[in-house]
């Protein structure tokens, strides 16, 4: 089946854009430190802090998703109730900056986007429900009625 090797691979994907968003930030707060130039009397410095650790914080998230999916490919069974929320959460988050992105960046970075808005997806999608929790829209097994005497 498929479901392993998409978990390696979004997994592998989130390791590397969580590199890639870190390097971006730690340039970002470098430039905006190394101008000197306040934005309505923002402190520079702080804007430079701010952008490190927003870019760290981000990282450390995408490191975190990027195992769970690697846990999941590994055992191949599905990620616990914990770990579907926040690798929803991520689904959201790459869709929310996916569409923010045609119009900053341009179609190249949206289409990224898209592939690892559906890597995380499918793979969810993929492994179901976690084990233990009930499909939807599946009905409870009734006990059988006693027979009659």
């Amino acid at each position: 089946m498929v479901r392993r090797p998409v978990a390696f691979i979004a997994a592998l994907v989130l390791f590397a854009e969580a590199v890639g968003i870190v390097i971006i930030n730690v340039v970002l707060g470098t430039v905006v430190k190394n101008q000197d130039m306040s934005l309505a009397g923002t402190d520079p410095g702080v804007m430079s802090k701010g952008t490190w650790v927003l870019g760290g914080v981000s990282g450390v998230f995408l490191v975190f998703c990027g195992v769970l999916l690697l846990v999941a490919g590994i055992r191949d069974r599905a990620p616990g109730r914990g770990a579907r929320i926040v690798l929803i959460g991520c689904a959201v988050v790459h869709g929310v900056l996916g569409a923010l992105t045609v119009g900053l960046v341009g179609w190249a970075a949206f289409a990224l986007m898209m592939v690892v808005l559906g890597l995380i997806v499918l793979t969810l999608v993929a492994y179901g429900p976690a084990d233990g929790e009930a499909a939807a829209g599946a009905e409870p097994e009734q006990p059988a009625a006693p027979a009659p005497a």
